[in-house]
């Protein structure tokens, strides 16, 4: 006699659950350079981040095999449209671009990692209409592969400090990080993972391994040396602690930050160079004042072509350091695609913000600022959601297919029949 009972999904939900983390967590590992050879890095990128998008596809046709449709509509649709119009004129800038094969091959690692964002999220859509009693969820994944990745780090230091640090302010400063990921990059990167691990307590998913698999993050927070990236963190966690409505909390967290606040200047702040250093942002104001007035006036319309900031390959003025990027991800779109290209990211931002600000569920609201704040904060000092390729843009392209995407109710005759003959338990069928 067949039996009634619904099927137990538990062991394949466990299993997506690690694949689904092992699958982001070397995605985002091919945003590093492991080695000096560049033959070896330019391998590895490629082939990491290629077969990593490839796997994300087979993820999804994985959870539909398991008794899913896909059936999506589109939901701020002119999000995703001016994003998508944004690439465009990128690969309209090849024919004026100053190194249209640079400008290309960035290009094409931008709309590689949209295609990896597309899937991975709809997998996650998926989960939560075909597997209700699923407990995979988008933040517990990315606070977990980045974890594992500032595991690396941490572990590296010990074994190899030297590759595992970079040395600045004349050798007084040792930054983890090294010269395998920028260290105000991997500060972002421990202040997301953070912040997305922050979402167990709220669902009180495993609270106590969570809080030690934050701690180490916090700490490869502070040894990045990243003031930015310490902005960031204490803003997701004012945004927290303001979120959870015990006021007393939020009155002794209020006060704390009003009593560290002069303490954090002072010690992490203010470095070697003093407080000049910090009103200057290590230089970077007087190299975008020379960016706004030698560099855009040559170019001010289209720019000098996708992730290009100068006919050269550097940008150098006679008062300021030589640079390929801008170290802003907005001055960066106007010195590579003009006016017309910055004026079509404002819009792209603003609508994507939008877009979230006017969603219903609150945790996906909270991960929209808790995702945001990080990487737009990096995005006014490093290469940011419109730089030069970074996972910065991968997170920033998640948020974008999360507001846009939705799964759609409405489903075809066929679609119902085989969802009644695979998930004949959901009760989403007709009778």
């Amino acid at each position: 006699m067949r039996s009634t009972s619904p099927p137990d999904h538990r062991r394949f939900l466990r299993l997506l659950q690690v694949l689904l983390t092992l699958v982001l967590l070397v995605k985002l590992a091919g945003f590093f350079t492991w080695s000096e050879d560049v033959g070896f890095t330019r391998a590895f990128k490629m082939v990491s981040r290629l077969s990593m998008t490839a796997a994300a596809y087979g993820l999804y046709r994985l959870i539909l095999s398991r008794g899913a449709v896909d059936s999506f509509r589109w939901h701020n649709s002119l999000a995703p449209i001016l994003y998508a119009g944004y690439l465009l004129l990128g690969l309209a800038s090849l024919l004026w671009s100053t190194d249209a094969a640079y400008s290309l091959l960035q290009l094409v690692m931008d709309v590689e990692s949209l295609v990896f964002a597309f899937y991975f999220v709809k997998c996650f859509l998926l989960l939560d209409a075909f597997f209700p009693t699923s407990r995979i969820s988008l933040p517990n994944v990315v606070g977990n592969a980045s974890f594992g990745l500032i595991a690396v780090f941490l572990g590296g230091m010990l074994v190899a400090p030297e590759v595992f640090y970079r040395l600045t302010h004349n050798g007084e400063e040792a930054r983890l990080g090294g010269f395998l990921m920028n260290p105000n990059e991997l500060g972002m990167l421990c202040v997301v993972g953070i912040s997305c691990l922050s979402f167990n307590f709220y669902r009180g998913y495993h609270p106590l391994l969570t809080a030690l698999k934050i701690l180490p993050l916090f700490y490869a927070l502070l040894l990045t040396g990243s003031r930015s990236s310490l902005v960031g963190f204490l803003l997701i966690a004012l945004l927290h602690v303001f979120q959870s409505g015990h006021r007393r909390l939020q009155w002794a967290t209020a006060a704390a930050a009003l009593l560290a606040v002069p303490v954090a200047v002072r010690t992490l702040f203010i470095k070697q160079g003093g407080v000049e250093e910090v009103l200057s942002l290590t230089g970077r104001l007087p190299f975008w004042h020379a960016l706004l007035t030698e560099g855009l006036p040559k170019e001010p319309l289209l720019g000098y072509g996708f992730m290009r900031i100068a006919y050269g390959d550097y940008f150098q003025s006679t008062h300021t350091y030589a640079a390929q990027m801008t170290h802003n991800t907005f001055i960066q779109v106007l010195l590579n695609l003009g006016l017309v290209g910055f004026a079509l990211v404002l819009a792209q931002l603003t609508l994507t913000l939008r877009g979230f600000v006017r969603t219903r569920q609150t945790e996906r609201r909270l991960l929209f600022f808790g995702l945001l704040i990080p990487i737009l904060i990096n995005s006014f000092t490093e290469f940011g959601i419109f730089g030069q390729t970074n996972y910065g843009i991968l997170f920033y392209q998640l948020l974008i297919f999360l507001i846009s995407l939705r799964y759609h109710p409405l489903l075809s005759t066929a679609e119902k029949l085989l969802l009644k003959r695979k998930r004949p338990e959901l009760p989403l069928l007709p009778a």
